[in-house]
Formats: C-alpha cells, sequence, structure tokens
C-alpha cells in the first residue's frame, strides 16, 4: 500500500470517528440556546471563508479575474431576491462575459 492510500485510509477512518462521536454528545447540550446559535453563526462564517478564498485565490497567490465579478453578480441577483437557480446562473452568465471580454 503506497502512502498516498494510507493517508486516505486515515481520513476515513478519522471522519468515521468523528461522526460516530457526534452521536454520544447528550440531547441536552445539542438543544441549548447558546450551541444552537454558535453553530448557525459559526457555519455562516466557514462558508463565507470558503466562498472568499475560492473568489480571489489560485494556489498561494491573491487573484482577482472572473470570479469576483461574478460574485458581485451573484450578490446583486441575491439582493433582489432571485431564486436559487437564478442566481448560479447569473453568476455563470456574468464569468462568462467577463472572460469573453477579456477582463478575466
Amino acid at each position: 500500500m503506497s502512502g498516498l492510500w494510507f493517508w486516505i485510509l486515515l481520513g476515513c477512518v478519522v471522519a468515521l470517528a468523528t461522526k460516530l462521536v457526534g452521536h454520544l454528545v447528550p440531547a441536552r447540550l445539542l438543544e441549548d440556546e447558546r450551541a444552537t446559535r454558535v453553530a448557525g453563526v459559526l457555519t455562516i462564517g466557514l462558508l463565507a471563508s470558503l466562498v472568499a478564498m475560492n473568489t480571489v485565490s489560485s494556489g498561494q497567490e491573491v487573484v482577482l479575474d472572473a470570479r469576483l465579478g461574478a460574485l458581485v453578480a451573484a450578490a446583486l441577483a441575491l439582493m433582489l431576491r432571485a431564486p436559487f437557480l437564478v442566481v448560479v446562473i447569473v453568476g455563470a452568465a456574468a464569468a462568462a462575459l467577463l472572460r469573453l471580454t477579456g477582463l478575466g
């Protein structure tokens, strides 16, 4: 077994163990108002950081390209309360147009 497969299998075991440990947490801790608030805020923060990193980074460099324009267009569609599918299409179309014009 190569070193890569070892690390893949180890990652799988750790993920499974984490899920199993989650089932051992008492229900009263999960129903606590503070825990619910923290989980909600933490989820939003993690998602926002993921979007930011995928928008302006390429490897270890900061890159401003069509992805940033697509994010702005999608954010505008969200502010106009467009359905999610429309938001995705608007973002993809904005990226395509920006790349077509040579800005991305």
